[in-house]
C-alpha cells in the first residue's frame, strides 16, 4: 500500500549541511503523519522530527533549531533539512508514514512504514 524511498544522504564534515528527501508512493500522502527516524547498530530507534497531515511539527530536543521537517503534498515528498551537523548525527536515517497518536500529553508520528533508509556520516 505504501512504498518509501529515501535519498541526500552522504558523507559532511562537522558544521556542514544536508537535506534528506523521501518520496512516497501509495494512497495518501496528505493524509499521512510522516517522520524521520534514525538508528545505528546495537542502537535503539529513535524519532527525530515528525509533520502531521495538517502541517504542524515536533522534534527530538537533539536538532530542535537546527533541523527542519517539511512536506511538499503536491510532489508526495517529505524532507529534513539538517543543518549545523554534528558528529553525533551521525546514523541510519528512515522516512516513516503512519498515524498521528498522543502520549502522555505529547504527540508523535507512528512508524508504520519505513523505507530503506539513506546513511549520514558526520566527522569532526
Amino acid at each position: 500500500q505504501v512504498h518509501l524511498v529515501e535519498s541526500g544522504g552522504g558523507s559532511v564534515q562537522a558544521g556542514g549541511s544536508l537535506r534528506l528527501s523521501c518520496l512516497f508512493s501509495g494512497y495518501s500522502f496528505s493524509g499521512y503523519c510522516m517522520g524521520w527516524f534514525r538508528q545505528a547498530p546495537g542502537s535503539r530507534r529513535k524519532g527525530v522530527a515528525v509533520i502531521d497531515s495538517d502541517g504542524n511539527v515536533n522534534y527530538d530536543d537533539s536538532v530542535k533549531g537546527r533541523f527542519i521537517v517539511s512536506r511538499d503534498n503536491a510532489r508526495n515528498t517529505l524532507y529534513l533539512k539538517m543543518n549545523t551537523l554534528e558528529p553525533n548525527d551521525t546514523d541510519t536515517y528512515y522516512c516513516a508514514a503512519g498515524g498521528r497518536v498522543m502520549t502522555s500529553g505529547i504527540w508523535w508520528c507512528k512508524d508504520d512504514y519505513w523505507g530503506q533508509g539513506t546513511q549520514v556520516t558526520v566527522s569532526s
